[in-house]
């Protein structure tokens, strides 16, 4: 059985859970335990305690450790990349390119730790001067999803690292084993005994209880909005900082002028890859009159020609869905858009493949408009639909009317219209001639609307929710 990693040991538990790999059910990854209330009780004393010590370290000390961290992961993705791929579903290129760009996330933190430069001012009044710089907020909750696990919790973990803070990380049930690999590699290094830790647990108990604890000073979740919801509920007795990202729904308008070719390529891997388990996945695609036909015609073809198998097997283009309950949400989704009226052209249902799994081919609906649930709620499925509109205003004013406001983009050839789109776009992030899918790390990352709560996440940016401001001011006078 796979153990929680508290205040520095590797500690057993009564209850554990099974994970099964979604290629081939057969195929039990591994027991993972499950955390108990006097575990996460300890889990609080050490990472308090471990915290005072590592704020007072020095930046080369972080330096080294994230460092290290980022490069074992590196050196070790195709390895863990696997492991990924095998307990969560995604092709195995992919499982390789989250672990490689989470490793990056340690890297580039690793450099922030040396780049901590404060502000100095001169006071109003004469012969004060005044020091501005940033400290630790304390001890950080990290709750992060399935659909990326390693990549999510890695830019949640190397800032909060790297600006000096201990964190308690509760991982998704669904994909642990990749949570143990990432504790393995932390656990290694030079780091006080607390100050990071791995609960494993259901979120309603282990996640619950953490994110309602007046010991917890910062949470940062990733998740949908419902849970998000309850999280800032919780965090908001204690008054504890806390930084959400939740749902998306977003649109890629394709325009008519635009490279028909280019908008397919960027329509199937943003809609369908990572089988739509993204949160930045175009699930809605807003195409102009002018070119719908022959664009849905293009889209269709390719969305048929997408080969759906195994994980680990070469060729794979999309992978099973994560669980069983996941994959009968999107059926059921599928149903409710036939029932909402709307045209299934291809795709959409479950399939029976040479290894037990969560398989589902992806699915293209046509005939759609904004008012349906389709189109208004996080399927978080390989399913996209087509809504057809007549002009440029008309695309923008679609693209823009959701709760929700992640990603968005557009493909055009005009740069008069894409600089109006990104300008008026209401999302946090926009695309230009580009998958809705795909984010850099070392800039800010985060919505509008009911997608974010709080900070941005990545980049520099992610100092904000990671430290707190102290202002200083010393008299510098000396008798005459």
């Amino acid at each position: 059985m796979q153990k929680n990693y508290i205040a520095g040991e590797w500690t057993a538990s009564e209850h554990s859970i099974d994970n099964l790999n979604p290629s081939d059910t057969r195929d039990i990854v591994g027991q993972f335990a499950q955390a108990s209330r006097s575990d996460l009780d300890r889990a609080l004393d050490a990472a308090k305690s471990a915290q005072k010590i590592w704020a007072k370290s020095g930046i080369e000390q972080r330096y080294n450790a994230l460092m290290a961290i980022g490069n074992e992961m590196m050196a070790r993705s195709a390895e863990l990349g696997e492991l990924l791929s095998r307990e969560e579903g995604k092709p195995l290129a992919e499982g390789k390119g989250e672990v490689y760009r989470a490793g990056q996330f340690f890297t580039y933190y690793a450099a922030e730790t040396l780049r901590q430069i404060g502000d100095t001012a001169d006071s109003v009044r004469p012969d004060i001067e005044i020091d501005v710089r940033r400290e630790a907020v304390g001890v950080v909750a990290i709750v992060s999803p399935w659909n990326f696990p390693t990549a999510t919790a890695s830019w949640k973990v190397a800032p909060a690292l790297a600006f000096g803070n201990a964190v308690i990380w509760k991982p998704a049930n669904v994909t642990p084993a990749s949570a143990v690999a990432l504790t393995e590699i932390i656990a290694k290094q030079d780091l006080p005994a607390g100050l990071f830790q791995l609960v494993m647990g259901g979120g309603s108990e282990i996640g619950q209880a953490l994110v309602e604890s007046p010991e917890v000073n910062a949470v940062s979740f990733t998740g949908s909005v419902e849970v998000g919801r309850t999280v800032a509920a919780a965090a908001v007795q204690n008054f504890t900082k806390v930084q959400l990202e939740m749902g998306s729904k977003n649109a890629l308008a394709v325009m008519d002028d635009a490279d028909l070719d280019l908008a397919v390529n960027l329509a199937l891997g943003g809609a369908f890859g990572g089988s739509g388990q993204k949160c930045t996945a175009s699930s809605r695609l807003v195409v102009h009159s002018a070119v719908h036909d022959a664009f849905v015609e293009k889209l269709a073809a390719a969305t048929q020609a997408m080969v759906v198998g195994h994980a680990l097997e070469a060729g794979t283009q999309l992978g099973p869905v994560v669980s069983e309950q996941q994959l009968q949400s999107n059926l059921d989704y599928v149903q409710l858009g036939l029932s909402e009226g709307a045209e299934l052209i291809t795709g959409g249902q479950r399939l029976e493949m040479a290894t037990p799994g969560y398989y589902m081919q992806p699915g293209l609906f046509i005939g759609t408009n904004n008012s349906m649930r389709i189109n208004r709620e996080e399927m978080f499925a390989p399913l996209a639909a087509v809504i057809k509109v007549d002009s440029f205003e008309e695309a923008l004013a679609v693209v823009n009317d959701t709760e929700f406001g992640l990603t968005s983009g557009i493909v055009t050839q005009s740069l008069a219209r894409a600089t109006h789109f990104r300008r008026n776009a209401k999302t946090g992030c926009v695309m230009v001639n580009l998958p809705t899918a795909g984010t850099d790390y070392h800039v800010p990352f985060g919505g509008r609307g009911v997608s974010s709560y709080g900070t941005r996440e990545q980049g520099k940016y992610a100092e904000e929710f990671y430290t707190t401001v102290k202002t200083s001011y010393i008299s510098s006078g000396m008798p005459l």
